[in-house]
């Protein structure tokens, strides 16, 4: 039986958008909803980025911001009725990881996330959604949020970009 939901968000609208079906399972289930944004320890500091003078000071930015973000979404899930916790992990380790490892470690019984790569990179290096769906030790449940074009190519691709084109 699912008694607790592990939501992992990273800020952006299109984790956010997991959450209408998250609700749903909640309440029929009567499930505990625990959202969770990883944050990395190993933050490079943009160089555009006024009055931060190190790391330490980016990272505790970064953490500031993501739960703030937290607490609105756990707030509003909560005036909806559900209950509802969240916390914000720092790790050396992936994302990906720290979502298994946590729960794994605190009684989770699914993972509920959408799946929004990082465009073409997520060809080469996977996204965050395959590393939990492949890895994770309880159910995970994604939801695809938006299209993705096919890595194959038709030859009108290329035709007129100055490529050779053999058989025209």
């Amino acid at each position: 039986m699912i008694k607790k939901i592990l939501v992992p968000l990273d800020g952006s609208k299109l984790a956010e958008q997991i959450l209408p079906q998250v609700e749903e399972m909640a309440k029929g289930l009567q499930a505990e909803v625990i959202l969770i944004t990883i944050g990395s320890l190993l933050w490079a500091v943009p160089a555009s980025e006024s009055g931060l003078r190190s790391a330490e000071e980016f990272a505790a930015q970064k953490k500031i911001e993501a739960e703030k973000k937290l607490a609105e979404v756990g707030e509003a899930l909560k005036v909806r009725g559900l209950k509802v916790s969240y916390v914000y992990r720092e790790s050396f380790a992936s994302a990906a990881q720290e979502i298994i490892f946590y729960a794994e470690n605190n009684g989770c019984d699914l993972i509920a996330m959408a799946t929004h790569g990082k465009g073409e990179v997520a060809w080469v290096l996977g996204s965050v959604a395959e590393k939990v769906v492949s890895h994770a030790t309880v159910p995970v449940h994604l939801l695809r949020v938006i299209e993705k074009k096919s890595p194959i190519r038709k030859r009108e691709d290329f035709v007129g970009r100055g490529e050779v084109t053999l058989g025209s």
